[in-house]
């Protein structure tokens, strides 16, 4: 589709940078909405399901979806994922119970992977390697602005209005995205001999599935020795294994594994698999610290963290300028994960008197790195194989990716919560003997429990109820406990930083193939990629 008018390609992209707003914004919008719905329709033990469900169809419909599209074109996926995508927002908005939520969150998911699937992999069809830089930043920034307004909208919506609107305030930009797409977007007649391969979809989805669960479970639902875990990981590898014979006998696979033979290939996957670890293992934690340690509200929270959102926005926009300018990315991707590994590390040191300007230089730093970085791996994977390969590899990004980020959030909580129960241990015995004398104290002391700094009204309760005598006891309680919390988060900060250093160091070992200035690969690309492989 290079031979498209440039102006066309420009109103292309506008259409599915519109459709991934659509689907970016309702992700992030539920979060500050969520607590609301829940004490409307209950079934507050189920909540967790809300996100896990929309994580695991996103993920097995992105992967499946990049070998179909490389069969039949993008346009078909496009328009069915902002169709399934609207039917589901349209249905979540009418949920009368917290199971009904779910499975429309569920259909979201669904519409949602094959929205963003095949909008990355349309940048690859629509333009050539050295101009795909500048519009993988924009489209980075598209989940930028969502991370911004998403949450701040989803809070004022149920403040001020229904909190039905907050599922169905957007589905105007579906369908406008929708219309454009249908008229603008080319038709791609089929390959010829190609064929599904539902056998290896069928193992490839029984695979991730498991594993996307026991990561989700791990830690917090149940411990990491327990059968139910052992059980998923046994049958994600039990179904690996399947999935491997069998991609290797069928004619067309749903992931053709000699791409991983591809060094560059395996190793911008292995990177993006380390970067969503680091990322999103950390930055998920970092509200925690601002409202549990420091004391911040929610809503101040969300302000702190534009600034990290705002960084990601401007470095990913000008980063995709300069790799499109320079047709250089490699250098990029190095400072991105260094600058990104020293917010982590100024994050991993702070304390009780750690000030608002310390956290947001770090989170500035954070998103600086991951705007400059984080398009570069999506890039990388794209230059390296063949244009037939392109839906498939480009999901195959989004996967590690997504994997990634679900190990990371398990293992730095893990991490977190183990710091945090060492650490109590300690306060609670050097306390209880100092103030078993008082029985209210006492009572206190050994239930003990870092979370309730998350919950301010209940803190000014549980405050309200202490004497004024006890008044500064208490407030020494209270001190011990966000120093708990500290040591906890601080050491998710720590191993963070080493995660996303790790990815820094492996990207040395990345070969930088010339982007090339047009479509179809010359005899010195191809020598090239043969060269790399």
């Amino acid at each position: 589709m290079e031979h498209l008018a440039y102006k066309r390609k420009v109103t292309i992209m506008i259409a599915i940078m519109a459709a991934m707003l659509f689907a970016a914004v309702n992700q992030t919008i539920v979060g500050t909405a969520l607590p609301r719905i829940i004490a409307e329709l209950g079934g507050i033990q189920y909540f967790s399901w809300v996100f896990t469900i929309f994580m695991l169809a996103s993920s097995i419909t992105a992967i499946l979806v990049g070998k179909l599209s490389d069969i039949y074109g993008r346009k078909p996926f496009i328009l069915v994922g902002i169709g399934i995508f609207s039917v589901g927002s349209l249905l979540a908005g009418f949920s009368n119970d917290i199971f009904q939520l779910i499975a429309c969150r569920g259909v979201q998911g669904l519409g949602g992977g094959l929205i963003m699937s095949t909008a990355f992999a349309a940048v690859g069809d629509l333009f050539a390697p050295r101009e795909r830089g500048r519009w993988q930043g924009l489209m980075s920034s598209v989940f930028g602005l969502a991370s911004v307004f998403g949450p701040t909208l989803g809070g004022w919506i149920v403040d001020n209005a229904n909190w039905h609107w907050v599922f169905w305030v957007f589905l105007p930009f579906g369908i406008v995205a929708f219309v454009l797409i249908l008229v603008l977007f080319p038709n791609v007649e089929k390959k010829a001999g190609e064929k599904v391969d539902y056998a290896g979809s069928l193992f490839l989805t029984t695979t991730i599935t498991p594993l996307l669960l026991a990561f989700s479970w791990a830690g917090s639902k149940y411990d990491w020795a327990s059968v139910q875990i052992i059980g998923l990981f046994v049958a994600t590898i039990a179904s690996l294994i399947v999935f491997i014979v069998v991609e290797n006998k069928v004619k067309s696979p749903v992931l053709p594994l000699h791409l991983f033979r591809n060094p560059i290939f395996s190793l911008s996957n292995i990177i993006g698999f380390i970067l969503g670890a680091g990322m999103f293992g950390a930055a998920m934690y970092i509200p925690f610290f601002i409202q549990g340690v420091i004391g911040r509200s929610a809503t101040a929270s969300g302000f702190i963290m534009m600034p990290m959102t705002f960084g990601m926005v401007i470095a990913s926009t000008l980063g995709g300028q300069f790799i499109s300018k320079t047709g250089k990315y490699k250098i990029l991707a190095l400072a991105g994960l260094l600058v990104m590994s020293a917010g982590m590390f100024s994050l991993a040191f702070m304390d009780l008197n750690t000030t608002i300007t310390h956290v947001i230089v770090s989170n500035i730093f954070i998103g600086v790195g991951l705007g400059m970085s984080f398009p570069v791996f999506t890039l990388t994977i794209q230059n390296a194989v063949e244009q037939r390969f392109l839906g498939v590899a480009t999901a195959s990004a989004q996967l590690f990716r997504q994997i990634g980020g679900t190990v990371g959030v398990a293992l730095m909580g893990t991490i977190m919560n183990l710091r945090m129960e060492h650490e109590t241990k300690e306060v609670t015995s050097e306390m209880g003997a100092s103030m078993m004398n008082n029985p209210m104290l006492a009572k206190i002391v050994q239930k003990l429990d870092p979370q309730i700094l998350m919950n301010h009204d209940g803190l000014e309760k549980l405050k309200d109820s202490i004497p004024s005598q006890l008044a500064p006891a208490f407030a020494k309680i209270m001190d011990s406990m966000r120093d708990v919390l500290s040591y906890g988060l601080t050491g998710v900060y720590f191993i963070a930083a080493f995660v996303v250093l790790a990815g820094f160091l492996l990207t040395f070992f990345l070969k930088e193939i010339p982007l090339r200035s047009s479509q179809p690969a010359d005899e010195k690309q191809k020598k090239e990629k043969q060269q790399a492989m």
